[in-house]
């Protein structure tokens, strides 16, 4: 996959271990696929949700493939198996009734508790702090990373107001969805700070979904390209502007100063 080069600017302070360890299986109850950075610093870490009806692995060679500079990946897999098929097929939450149509308006809060005690362990034993923990989903597990992104903005402000705002509000790094919408209309009292970048295809995300992102985050880009599914890596113009928006919201452990990669597509 050709990109173009990102440039990462340094940091003035260091405070997380320059190498962090791995996610337990003992605390993240589903299957995942962990890969630490290839420069070995783990400054930023790239969680990969993948849509209805996949799995992690394809996700997890995404990740690798990326190279993105001081990044560590996780993909994750759902939770549950699509119902009515023979095949190893998963889903974030319950998206069909029993008739096997979809559900048009459908309960997340499986994939949410799931993606709740995930934050917790990398926060937490990990050692992650959130401004450096980015999603990026596919589809449903797009939709899953922008509401995953304001559960957790939504108990970051409780935490705030319960410490008379003496306890600073820590927004996650970033969210990449691409034609994934957020499944609810957010109502918050002060709009996530987690910058948005939405990648979609025509016809995609209308009716009001954009307009419920910009309600419930504050820096929000749209980028809009022809054709249908996840961006190609054979066609540089789908996947510049992803690249762009992660070399401006990813972070860099001080050393040498400015850094540069040209990141693309391993064998």
């Amino acid at each position: 996959m050709d990109s173009p080069d990102i440039h990462v600017l340094a940091e003035a302070s260091v405070p997380s271990p320059r190498v962090k360890p791995a996610p337990q299986t003992s605390s993240i109850h589903t299957q995942f696929s962990y890969s630490p950075s290839d420069d070995g610093t783990d400054e930023n870490l790239l969680i990969l949700l993948h849509g209805l009806g996949d799995t992690n692995v394809p996700f997890a060679r995404l990740g690798r493939s990326l190279k993105l500079p001081q990044t560590a990946t996780l993909a994750l897999r759902a939770p549950d198996l699509v119902p009515f098929l023979y095949e190893q097929a998963f889903q974030w939450y319950p998206s069909f009734d029993q008739l096997g149509d979809l559900i048009e308006r459908p309960d997340p809060s499986p994939a949410l508790n799931l993606l709740k005690n995930v934050l917790s362990h990398l926060t937490g034993e990990c050692g992650w702090p959130p401004h450096r923990i980015h999603l990026f989903g596919f589809a449903q597990g797009g939709s899953v990373a922008a509401e995953a992104c304001l559960q957790w903005w939504r108990r970051e402000l409780e935490l705030s107001r319960m410490a008379n705002k003496e306890t600073p509000v820590r927004p996650l790094g970033s969210l990449v969805t691409i034609s994934g919408p957020l499944l609810s209309y957010p109502t918050l009292s002060k709009s996530c700070e987690t910058p948005v970048l939405i990648f979609r295809r025509p016809r995609e995300l209308k009716n009001g979904a954009l307009d419920a992102f910009r309600k419930g985050f504050s820096r929000v880009k749209d980028v809009e390209r022809v054709g249908e599914g996840m961006p190609r890596a054979s066609l540089r113009e789908e996947w510049q502007p992803i690249l762009e928006f992660w070399s401006e919201v990813l972070g860099w452990r001080p050393g040498d100063g400015l850094y540069e990669v040209t990141t693309g597509t391993s064998s």
